[in-house]
């Protein structure tokens, strides 16, 4: 696979065809469908975000090759069975993005990101009608369901402020939040069956994603980052019983508590 070596795309739908390859091919390869497929496909997207997160260049270089081939994998399983190959997705994209930027490849003039973003929600509007699909009996019709839970809850808030439907201050916000806190630990403090928990914590996170985007944080990037922070302090945790020969689960709440505290001052540095 000399080109490889060269970097061509040829090369790696070269790979992927082999791989798919009916005699001699990879028995897993072969046994895959767009449904087994696409949950790898959504963790390497992820994976993706995740070397950005973390500033890694190379890492990111590496991720984003796995997405690539994620493409690939779908294409070739399209082509295969005749609906659409490789070069067609190129095609399509590129076709997009330049209709779908008159003010870059037209005559059409972009006052500002706002009136680009606006123009872009137009014709994809237009796109939809040439296309002979209904519109939809709702605006929030078409934000996909596959959507992370916080992500799709964003999606449909923003949605809803295009029409009017937001609270104009923060602080309004902030009240519900409040307000939805307490009706949580009031179904707590009763003893609230199951369904009603599940219910009313969902309206609590609803209304954190709904925080995040008034203050323009990407509430998944943030609850991330909070994984980390997490992650990093409570190896700190283990690191520190394990210089005296101990595991947490051979240690009180109190202890990791107190170096969960310390881990903390490290970080900030004093």
């Amino acid at each position: 696979m000399g080109e490889a070596e060269n970097g061509k795309i040829d090369a790696l739908l070269a790979i992927m065809a082999q791989l798919r390859a009916p005699d001699g091919g990879c028995p897993w390869d072969l046994e895959q469908t767009y449904a087994t497929i696409a949950p790898y496909t959504i963790e390497e997207a992820y994976e993706v975000a995740d070397a950005i997160e973390r500033g890694d260049r190379q890492d990111l270089k590496d991720e984003l090759g796995d997405l690539l081939l994620q493409v690939v994998f779908h294409a070739r399983m399209a082509e295969e069975e005749g609906a659409f190959a490789f070069p067609d997705v190129v095609r399509a994209i590129c076709e997009k993005m330049i209709r779908r930027h008159p003010h870059v490849f037209g005559d059409k003039a972009a006052r500002d990101a706002g009136a680009v973003k606006g123009s872009w929600e137009e014709i994809k509007a237009e796109e939809k009608a040439a296309k002979g699909k209904p519109a939809e009996a709702s605006i929030l019709d078409d934000v996909p369901l596959a959507l992370p839970a916080l992500s799709r809850a964003v999606k449909l808030q923003n949605r809803a402020a295009r029409v009017g439907f937001d609270w104009p201050d923060t602080s309004q916000v902030i009240d519900k939040l409040n307000e939805e806190m307490l009706e949580l630990s009031a179904e707590v403090a009763k003893g609230g069956d199951a369904d009603r928990l599940e219910d009313e914590m969902g309206d609590l996170l609803f209304v954190y994603a709904n925080l995040a985007r008034h203050l323009k944080i990407d509430p998944e990037a943030a609850l991330r980052r909070a994984n980390a922070k997490f992650r990093r302090r409570f190896g700190r945790i283990e690191e520190k019983l394990a210089a005296e020969g101990r595991k947490p689960e051979q240690s009180t709440l109190e202890e990791m508590d107190a170096l969960w505290n310390e881990a903390k001052r490290e970080e900030r540095g004093g």
